[in-house]
């Protein structure tokens, strides 16, 4: 085993997800230590599996909604499930992780003077009636609709991280993540993303709503933990958005899909589910300025990887 040559402890909440083992994977590059704590509502042990017996990481399984106490340095505060098809699956879990999971993790960091790093959506932009949108846009967001639990639960996030700031001085960062996409999202979450490349690899008709037209900017998942990382490693509380700015419409991905699985474009249309926003696109100026962050990976060579992995599935 590794010898530790850090001292840095590192909590990774919603550490067995998408983006938290992809993160996780990079701070034990780094021979850093790392707790991992969730639930396994939607993360899987199996992406951190190759950590288990590592004396620089711990798994704890843990609902956050509940206070734990420990000794960390730093705290990656990323879950909450992020699909609308898990977070409206229980709307009310979904609200309490956002509320009570964020104020557990804040009253763990005042307590041991750990960094809180909370990530953040672009869904507090809501629908958004500003295009593109930076970061000083306040949102255009239903508060009693099917997305709000998971929306307004983001901005309360965000609020009690920013509260905690003015009143306790705790040193805070907030990222705001647009679409990322790769390796290890779930089969069935429902995103647009992985839904298209198992409706191909099934040779099925791929499923897209209202006219296909409804914009999105995907970034890759490694670019993006590159900038949670650089984000946690400056003194810059954010907000700041992290996404690719790089807009395309639904039906484009699509083509893109079908033209790498080689099969022919065959779409159903459905209705547009209540409250999907039909612009999203990320403006970094912040990101670039202040933390020399660049999304790199383009979407051609994204997809590729994505798809590689869904097949091996």
């Amino acid at each position: 085993m590794a010898s530790n040559n850090s001292n840095t402890i590192n909590l990774v909440t919603g550490g067995a997800g998408f983006l938290g083992s992809h993160l996780i994977d990079r701070l034990m590059e780094k021979d850093e230590e790392v707790i991992c704590i969730d639930n396994f509502f939607t993360g899987a042990k199996k992406n951190v599996s190759k950590w288990l017996n590592h004396s620089n990481f711990e798994l704890i399984r843990h609902d956050i909604t509940k206070p734990i106490t420990l000794e960390v340095n730093k705290i990656w505060h990323l879950a909450c499930p992020a699909s609308p098809i898990h977070y409206q699956f229980n709307p009310i879990k979904t609200a309490k992780t956002s509320f009570l999971g964020t104020y557990n993790m804040l009253g763990l960091a005042k307590r041991v003077g750990a960094k809180f790093l909370l990530a953040s959506t672009s869904e507090i932009y809501g629908d958004p009636e500003i295009h593109p949108q930076p970061e000083s846009y306040r949102g255009n967001v239903n508060p009693i609709g099917i997305r709000s639990c998971y929306d307004e639960g983001k901005r309360i996030a965000e609020t009690l991280t920013f509260d905690y700031k003015r009143t306790h001085n705790l040193d805070i960062r907030v990222a705001r993540i647009f679409n990322t996409y790769g390796p290890r999202m779930l089969p069935n979450d429902g995103r647009v993303v992985s839904n298209l490349i198992m409706q191909g690899l099934k040779n099925e008709s791929m499923t897209l709503y209202g006219d296909g037209m409804q914009t999105r900017s995907f970034c890759f998942v490694d670019d993006l933990i590159n900038g949670l990382i650089k984000l946690m490693d400056t003194n810059i509380s954010g907000p700041i958005n992290l996404g690719n700015p790089n807009e395309i419409t639904i039906l484009e991905l699509a083509k893109i899909i079908s033209k790498k699985l080689n099969i022919s474009e065959n779409y159903i249309f459905q209705e547009l589910p209540q409250d999907d926003p039909l612009q999203r696109k990320p403006v970094i100026t912040e990101a670039k300025d202040k933390l020399d962050w660049y999304p790199l990976v383009n979407l051609d060579q994204g997809i590729e990887n994505t798809i590689n992995y869904f097949r091996n599935l």
